[in-house]
């Protein structure tokens, strides 16, 4: 299948053989301070990353303030156990009086702001502050009619696939072309929050870039930067990491998110990854000439004499290349040198 077209969000170009557009999440790692998201927003901008990504929702408008059992996590999870759902996108949820300021300060320093919303209101606050592009979440990617309305705006659409089979992933990716995008990144994603490495099953991203013929990413809620490095080396575009200025500050998705320096080592580290994944290749490179005259071969040892005998005394196996391949003693030995030789000559035909 044919490597696909990369697409421009912000002025970037994001796809195969480009930078990984990295995007750094926010979500609710404000802890409820405007001053802390802006600090956190001047945190990313010096990590490399491109982007910084808000959440666009107020908690009427992802839920209903409800109590019954549907309406509560579970009371193990691991971060939100015994939860009200409403009452935990309350505390998450980033005032939308607060977008402007924040997608100011971001462009201030030359990243890419946008977000994920959640309603056809979210929509009309993001497109007042010309939003570059749109976030599906995992859990919105069967809301065909808010991807529609999504796509109605022309803007880029990055979709995350968390839990998504593959037909509802067909789905989602025919209703944004259907209503009228035609810049599509899909992400592949593990819905679970912080997410095991064993599941990340990154294989997913080649088969969802044969599928769909789109660029491919990763939204990836494990520790560290392994997977997504990883990930990069299976042909990720894209990768979008939750951050926040220290774990131990606390707040609803810390566990899983990145400090700024690691962040920064990801942004280097998924860039190594992407250069280093050139074609296959065999034979000695340009940049391995040097060590290339450092090979094996055989050299006269000791200084000897015209008929003197050719024995492992006097022609070895050393480096550097120079001499008759090293394969080739068997057919020496025993032989007799034609002229005298002296030490740290490389052993040829003419010699013996």
């Amino acid at each position: 299948m044919r490597t696909p077209d990369p697409i421009e969000i912000g002025g970037h170009r994001v796809g195969p053989g480009e930078r990984p557009f990295v995007i750094a999440e926010v979500s609710g790692n404000h802890n409820g301070s405007l001053d802390r998201a802006l600090e956190i927003v001047d945190a990313i901008a010096g990590t490399g990353a491109q982007a910084v990504k808000f959440q666009t929702y107020r908690a009427d408008t992802i839920t209903i303030d409800a109590d019954g059992p549907a309406f509560r996590i579970r009371d193990d999870h691991g971060l939100w156990g015994g939860r009200n759902l409403y009452q935990l996108y309350e505390q998450a949820h980033t005032p939308w009086e607060w977008h402007e300021p924040l997608f100011a300060r971001a462009r201030e320093h030359g990243l890419v702001p946008f977000s994920s919303p959640f309603d056809p209101t979210a929509i009309e606050l993001l497109e007042s502050l010309d939003a570059p592009a749109y976030k599906v979440a995992s859990a919105e990617l069967v809301d065909l009619p808010l991807i529609r309305a999504m796509a109605a705006t022309g803007r880029p659409m990055v979709i995350s696939t968390g839990m998504a089979t593959l037909a509802e992933i067909d789905a989602a990716v025919a209703a944004a072309r259907e209503g009228g995008a035609t810049q599509i990144v899909l992400l592949a994603c593990t819905a679970s929050y912080p997410a095991d490495p064993v599941d990340a099953n990154l294989q997913t991203i080649p088969a969802l870039r044969e599928a769909f013929g789109v660029p491919i990413g990763l939204s990836d809620h494990t520790p560290g930067i392994g997977v997504p490095v990883a990930a990069v080396a299976l042909g990720a575009v894209a990768i979008e990491k939750h951050v926040t200025l220290q774990r131990a500050d606390g707040g609803v998705d810390s566990d899983f998110s990145l400090e700024p320096a690691e962040l920064a080592s990801l942004v280097a580290e998924t860039d190594v990854a992407r250069r280093a994944m050139g074609p296959a290749r065999f034979g000695p490179r340009e940049s391995e000439r040097d060590t290339l005259a450092l090979r094996r071969s055989l050299w006269v040892v000791a200084d000897v004499a015209a008929g003197q005998e050719v024995t492992a005394d006097n022609v070895r196996s050393i480096r550097p290349a120079g001499g008759l391949h090293t394969d080739t003693i068997g057919t020496v030995l025993g032989r007799t040198f034609t002229r005298d030789v002296a030490r740290g000559t490389p052993l040829t035909w003419d010699l013996i």
